[in-house]
C-alpha cells in the first residue's frame, strides 16, 4: 500500500521525523518497503503566467513567450523561447528561472540540469517553461504542465504543489487488513506513539427526496450488510479537484472521472471499496445473490466473465450488474451522460470473496480488501462521506439526495478471546506484567475485561485477525516493539546432526550431476492436472483448494512434467542442447502415513531426483560426427550417479516413456532387488503432443537410494596372476544381460570368480542354422576372471569353478556350451 506522509499526518502527527516514523511502523509489523520523495530536488521554479505567445521568426515549432513571474520579476516580463505545443497566452505554468537546477535528464550524465541565459535561433531566452516530465513529476511530455487559474504568481512550485513530501510503501501481511487505508495506518501510529488520532466528523447529508432503490439480499452468507442511496441531478462532467488528483496519484491511482475518483479516494482514505451505479441503467429491483451457472457479465475492464454458484453477483430484473466485492459491470457504469446515481457500500464476507478474482485472471483493489475483511459497521458513514464529496464536486443547484437504505441480514458477531499473561510471557520470551498487556491492548482500542492473570478481549468488528490467543500475543509484542524484545540465546544444547558415512549429501548429488554436464532447475510443486494424468498415470492427483493459477491446480507426483516444461522453454529459444535436472519433493496419497513433525497423515512426500537430456551427446566439435543422445548414454550416466553400487536395469513400461526404450532401475538391498526409478526415452505420443523438436531421454530416481553408498572396505590385493577363461554359450533370444550376470554370480566358485564381462553376441540369419543356432537362440561370449589372494590357482581349481558357472547357467537359463 502506498500513500503520502502528509495525508497520514493529517490524521495523526507524532513528533517523529520521517525516518523515525518509518522505523516505528516497520518494528510494529507494518514493514515500510520503500520510502521515496514525491519529487526529486530542484530549485528556483515558480508559478508563472504566459501573457503573450508569438511565432518565432526563425523556427516553425518555437514560440516567443512573455512570461509574468509576479513579484519575483519586479513587474518585468521575462522573454522565454518555448517549443511546447500548448504554450499560449493566459495559462499558468511552472517557470525555471536563470540559475535554476532541474532534475537530470533520463539520458544524461546524472548531473542536475542548470538553466542559463542563452539564445535560441537568435532570440534571447531568460528561463525555461517546464513540463511535468522535466520536473520528474510524471512521464507526461505532451506539453507544459498547466496549473489552476488561481495559482499565485511567483510562489515556489514545490510549496504550491506540496512536493516536499514522502511516499510510504507498506508491505502488509494478510492479517493487517485494517491498515489498508490511510486512516487505518494512522490509527496504528496513534497506538504506537501515543499521539492523538484525529477522527473527522462526517456530517450527515439531509435527504430532500424519499426515493429508495429496491434491494433484496438473497444470500446472507455472501453479503452481511448492504447500504445504498440515490443521488439525483449530478454533474458527471465536473473536473476532479487538483488536490484529489494529486493524492490519488501519490497512492498509485490515476484520475479517471470525478465520480470514480471520489469512490477511489474514500477507499484509500477509510479502506472501504464502494461502487457508484448509473441509476437510470438499473432495471427494476436489485438482488444480491450467488451467481447461476452460465450467467455472463461484461465488466468495467472490458472482460466478459461467466459466473457459477460460487461467485457472488448483484443483479437486477434483467441481467447481472456487478461482480460482488470485486468489480462493477459495464452496463451500469457512470458516464458523461449520467444524471442520477446510486451509491452502494456493503460488507461482503471475506470467504465469499477470497480467490474469486483469480478465477478470471485479474485482481482489484476492492477484492484485495474485501477478501481480508472490511469494517462492517461504517457502511452508512462512508456513504455519507461519498455523498458529501459528490455534492461538493459534482453538485448542481438541482442535486438532491435520498435517504440511506441500510439492510443488515447477517452482521458478524465479535467472539471474545482470552489472553493468559503467563502464556504471553512464555511465547514472547520476556517477563510481562498484566498491566503491560492491558496497556498495549487498550492503546489499540480493544474492549477488555481483566481477571486473575487472564484478560478477555472483545475485538472490534474491523479486526478480523483477532481470533486466537496467539493473535493477542502478537499484538502485545507489536506494541512493545520487536526491537525491544530481549536477545535470549537457546537454552537447550545445539548438537549438529552428523550425516552417516554411508549417505551422500544432496549437495554431493548435485555436484556429481553438474560434473556430468547437467544444470539444476527449480520448479513449482504445483503443476497442470494434464501432466499428472498423461506423464504420471495419476488420475486422482492432490488438488489445491485455491490455486494461484489455473495451470497450477494440483500437486505433482512426478518431476518429469516440470523438466519437459523447461525443455520446451529452451527449445522455443533455439537451445541446441539441453541437460537439466531437478531435486525436489513429490506428493502422493498414502493412507499408511501418520501425522508427525515432518509428515501429514494420508500423504507421502518423498524426495526425488530427475534428469533430462536432449540434443547431441557432445557439443559442437571437430573430431567426429555428432549424434543425438540415446537411452544408453543416459543409462550410463545413471550408472555413474549410483556408482559404486551397481544398478540392474530391466525392461518396463512407464506412462511417460517409450514402451520399447525404457527400463526400471533396481538396486540390491537386504530385501533383494528393489525398484528405485525409471530411465527411458520420451513416448512419441507426448513428444508430438508437447511439440518438441527433439526426443529427450529422462530418468527419475528416489533420492534416498541415490544418496546411499557403500562404505569403502579394505580388500587385499592379490599377489598372484589372475586366470581368464572365455565361454561361448547358447541361450534363448529373450535372455537378458542382467539374467546372464545373475546366473554367473550365483555359481558356487568358492570366491574365486572376480569378474565376468560379456564381449560378443552372435545370432543366426533368419531361416538358417548356423553353428548349431536355431532362430530363437543366440550365442553369448563371456570372459571370466579368476584369482586367489592366498596362492596361485591350479588348473583343477579353475576348471572346477568354470564347471560350476556352466552348471548355474544351465540350471537357470537352460544354456548349453557352444560347440
Amino acid at each position: 500500500m502506498q500513500f503520502p506522509e502528509s495525508w497520514l499526518r493529517e490524521f495523526c502527527n507524532p513528533p517523529l521525523s520521517t525516518q523515525q516514523l518509518a522505523d516505528t511502523l516497520t518494528m510494529a509489523g507494518l514493514e515500510v518497503e520503500e520510502l521515496t520523495p514525491v519529487a526529486p530536488p530542484f530549485t528556483k521554479v515558480v508559478v508563472a503566467e504566459i501573457k503573450e505567445a508569438v511565432q518565432h521568426p526563425n523556427a516553425d515549432r518555437l514560440r516567443i513567450c512573455q512570461v509574468d513571474i509576479g513579484s519575483a520579476g519586479q513587474g518585468t516580463l521575462l522573454n522565454i523561447v518555448c517549443g511546447a505545443p500548448n504554450a499560449r497566452a493566459g495559462i499558468k505554468i511552472p517557470c525555471a528561472l536563470v540559475g535554476a537546477e532541474l532534475p537530470p535528464a533520463d539520458d544524461g550524465d546524472g548531473k542536475p540540469f542548470q538553466i542559463k541565459l542563452g539564445k535560441l535561433r537568435g532570440v534571447e531566452s531568460q528561463g525555461m517553461l517546464c513540463s511535468a516530465r522535466e520536473l520528474k513529476l510524471s512521464q507526461d511530455h505532451g506539453g507544459l504542465l498547466e496549473l489552476p487559474a488561481d495559482a499565485p504568481l511567483g510562489q515556489d512550485i514545490r510549496e504550491y504543489l506540496k512536493l516536499d513530501d514522502m511516499l510510504f510503501t507498506l508491505k502488509l501481511t494478510p492479517n493487517l487488513a485494517h491498515c489498508l487505508s490511510v486512516y487505518g495506518v494512522a490509527r496504528e501510529v496513534a497506538a504506537l506513539t501515543g499521539a492523538p488520532l484525529k477522527t473527522p466528523v462526517i456530517a450527515a447529508v439531509v435527504p430532500k427526496i424519499q426515493d429508495v432503490q429496491p434491494v433484496k439480499v438473497s444470500a446472507p452468507d455472501l453479503c452481511g450488510r448492504f447500504s445504498g442511496r440515490i443521488v439525483r441531478n449530478v454533474n458527471t462532467k465536473a473536473a476532479t479537484p487538483q488536490w484529489m488528483v494529486d493524492r490519488l496519484a501519490r497512492c498509485g491511482q490515476r484520475s479517471v472521472t470525478a465520480l470514480v475518483d471520489i469512490s477511489n479516494y474514500v477507499m484509500f482514505e477509510y479502506g472501504r471499496p464502494s461502487h457508484i451505479f448509473d441509476l437510470d441503467k438499473i432495471h427494476g429491483a436489485m438482488d444480491v445473490r450467488w451467481g447461476r451457472p452460465g450467467e455472463q457479465l461484461k465488466l468495467l475492464n472490458g472482460n466478459t466473465v461467466t459466473v457459477d454458484g460460487e461467485v457472488g453477483v448483484i443483479a437486477d430484473d434483467q441481467a447481472l450488474e456487478s461482480l460482488a466485492g470485486i468489480m462493477g459491470g459495464d452496463a451500469t457504469a457512470v458516464s458523461d451522460d449520467t444524471k442520477n446515481v446510486y451509491v452502494e457500500a456493503a460488507f461482503w464476507w471475506p470467504k465469499a470473496i477470497a480467490g474469486r478474482s483469480r478465477r478470471y485472471n485479474f485482481a482489484t483493489d476492492a477484492g484485495h480488501r474485501f477478501e481480508r475483511g472490511v469494517d462492517p459497521e461504517l457502511t452508512v458513514a462512508h456513504i455519507e462521506r461519498i455523498t458529501q464529496l459528490i455534492v461538493e464536486i459534482c453538485g448542481t443547484p438541482e442535486t438532491v439526495c435520498g435517504p440511506i437504505d441500510d439492510q443488515q441480514p447477517r452482521m458478524p458477531v465479535a467472539q471474545p478471546v482470552r489472553l493468559r499473561v503467563a502464556r504471553a510471557a512464555k511465547v514472547i520470551g520476556m517477563p510481562l506484567t498484566q498491566a503491560q498487556c492491558v496497556d498495549a491492548l487498550k492503546r489499540l482500542g480493544l474492549s477488555l475485561v481483566e481477571g486473575e492473570g487472564v484478560i478477555t478481549v472483545t475485538p472490534p468488528l474491523y479486526r478480523f485477525d483477532l481470533q486466537l490467543e496467539e493473535d493477542l500475543i502478537e499484538e502485545v509484542a507489536r506494541l512493545i516493539g520487536y526491537e525491544h524484545l530481549p536477545h535470549t540465546p537457546p537454552q537447550a544444547p545445539v548438537t549438529p546432526q552428523q550425516r552417516p558415512e554411508a549417505q551422500r549429501s544432496p549437495h554431493a548429488v548435485r555436484r556429481l550431476l553438474a560434473v556430468l554436464g547437467y544444470q539444476e532447475t527449480i520448479n513449482y510443486s504445483f503443476v497442470e492436472e494434464r501432466w499428472e494424468r498423461e506423464l504420471a498415470g495419476n488420475s486422482q492427483p492432490i488438488k489445491l483448494l485455491n490455486p494461484i493459477a489455473s495451470q497450477m491446480s494440483v500437486m505433482r507426483s512426478s518431476l518429469l512434467g516440470s523438466l519437459l516444461q523447461v525443455l520446451k522453454f529452451n527449445l522455443d529459444r533455439k537451445a541446441p542442447r539441453v541437460r537439466v535436472f531437478e531435486l525436489g519433493r513429490v506428493f502422493m496419497r498414502d493412507a499408511s502415513v501418520q501425522d508427525s513433525h515432518v509428515s501429514v497423515a494420508g500423504f507421502d512426500q518423498p524426495m526425488r531426483l530427475a534428469g533430462l537430456a536432449a540434443g547431441p551427446v557432445d557439443g559442437l566439435q571437430w573430431s567426429g560426427a555428432t549424434r543425438p543422445v540415446d537411452f544408453y548414454d543416459v543409462k550410463g550416466e545413471v550408472e555413474a550417479l549410483l556408482a559404486p553400487r551397481q544398478a540392474v536395469f530391466e525392461p518396463a513400461e512407464h506412462p511417460a516413456l517409450h514402451p520399447g526404450r525404457s527400463a526400471r532401475v533396481l538396486l540390491k538391498s537386504a530385501r533383494g532387488l528393489e525398484p528405485i526409478g525409471f530411465v527411458g526415452e520420451l513416448h512419441p505420443r507426448w513428444k508430438q503432443a508437447y511439440e518438441l523438436s527433439m526426443t529427450p531421454v529422462l530418468f527419475e530416481l528416489a533420492l534416498d537410494a541415490v544418496q546411499a553408498r557403500d562404505v569403502p572396505a579394505l580388500r587385499p590385493m592379490s599377489k598372484f596372476q589372475a586366470v581368464e577363461r572365455d565361454l561361448a554359450i547358447i541361450v534363448a533370444q529373450d535372455v537378458t544381460h542382467a539374467a546372464l550376470m545373475r546366473a554367473i554370480q550365483a555359481a558356487p566358485t568358492a570366491g574365486l570368480l572376480r569378474d565376468a564381462v560379456l564381449f560378443d553376441i552372435y545370432r543366426a540369419k533368419p531361416g538358417q542354422m548356423s553353428a548349431g543356432l536355431a532362430d530363437n537362440e543366440k550365442s553369448l561370449a563371456v570372459r571370466l576372471t579368476f584369482s586367489d589372494t592366498e596362492a596361485t590357482l591350479t588348473d583343477e581349481q579353475v576348471d572346477t569353478a568354470v564347471q560350476a558357472v556352466l552348471a548355474s547357467l544351465q540350471q537357470q537359463l537352460s544354456a548349453r556350451l557352444r560347440a
